[in-house]
């Protein structure tokens, strides 16, 4: 047990340098640059070099215990920077979500109802194509033009679009298809579900999550450059890298994680009927559509 905590705090400790402390270094470092260069020499290497000198004679030239209380600011500014950067994580997550806030729903409402429009003339071309091209006299090149139809669908949303953004959708379509196929509500369902999956499988969603964590703090970062931008204007660029960077990276983590929850809910459904006592513990296939009600009203509640 003692060996447990001891790598868990560890990898919290190698999580806490990777994503906070060695940014929020090099953006200490990036706000002192700003300050001393601002945005006419934002770019000029003798003036950087000067301030440094200056900096370091100075440095050089108070006691230690002066030194000290420099390097103890200049942490607690990291540790300050860090906390900002975990409160900006949230509102980062929630907007890439599709879950915006009040004065935003108006705009959320618009873009949801482009993409369902979107959506909904993809799959109509679709069906029209399995019309047209009828099978078994189906050709491989009808088939193909229909299957590259559908993956612009699935491109675009797995189910009918719910959300204003890709990565919303991409949770709200594991939540639709579990609903439409199996008659399981997945916000009541999955935390017991979570409980009876295999120990690999639990992993490699959580991986899945943590990566999709990681590129939310990136996107994070971001924010707080572009606002650096306003002094230097090279921490515009650093904000557009890093934030394109995050968003690849989110989106990319989320069809990872998504992609794992319907497969967890197909490979693993019937485990859950049966320790709900909803199946035979001899049973075996996907859950049947009559099962994921049942379980649906057991975990509800009557809620």
């Amino acid at each position: 047990m003692g060996n447990f905590f001891g790598e868990l705090a560890q990898k919290l400790a190698d999580r806490w340098v990777g994503l906070l402390a060695v940014p929020g270094v090099l953006f200490v470092a990036s706000v002192w640059v700003g300050l001393q260069l601002g945005w006419v020499h934002a770019l000029d290497p003798r003036l950087l070099v000067a301030k440094s000198t200056t900096l370091g004679a100075a440095l050089s030239r108070v006691p230690g215990p002066a030194r000290i209380l420099a390097v103890v600011a200049m942490l607690l500014a990291v540790a300050g920077i860090g906390l900002i950067v975990q409160a900006l994580a949230g509102p980062v997550r929630t907007w890439w979500l599709g879950q915006w806030p009040p004065g935003a729903r108006w705009a959320a409402r618009r873009l949801t109802a482009a993409r369902i429009r979107r959506w909904t003339r993809l799959v109509e071309h679709r069906q029209e194509l399995q019309q047209r091209y009828r099978s078994p006299d189906r050709t491989p090149e009808q088939q193909q033009e229909i299957d590259d139809v559908a993956h612009q669908t699935n491109r675009l949303s797995l189910a009918k679009p719910a959300r204003p953004t890709w990565m919303g959708d991409r949770i709200a379509a594991v939540e639709q298809i579990s609903a439409d196929r199996y008659g399981l509500d997945l916000r009541f369902g999955w935390p017991r579900l979570w409980l009876v999956l295999p120990k690999d499988v639990q992993a490699e969603l959580t991986a899945a999550n943590g990566q999709f964590a990681a590129a939310v703090v990136t996107g994070a970062w971001a924010l707080l450059y572009l606002v650096l931008g306003a002094l230097w204007w090279p921490a515009l660029l650093i904000a557009l890298i890093t934030g394109l960077s995050a968003w690849t990276r989110a989106r990319t983590a989320m069809a990872e994680l998504t992609n794992l929850s319907e497969s967890a809910v197909d490979l693993h459904g019937r485990t859950l009927a049966v320790a709900l006592g909803t199946a035979p513990t001899d049973s075996t296939g996907l859950l049947t559509s009559a099962e994921g009600e049942q379980i649906t009203r057991q975990v509800r509640k009557g809620r």
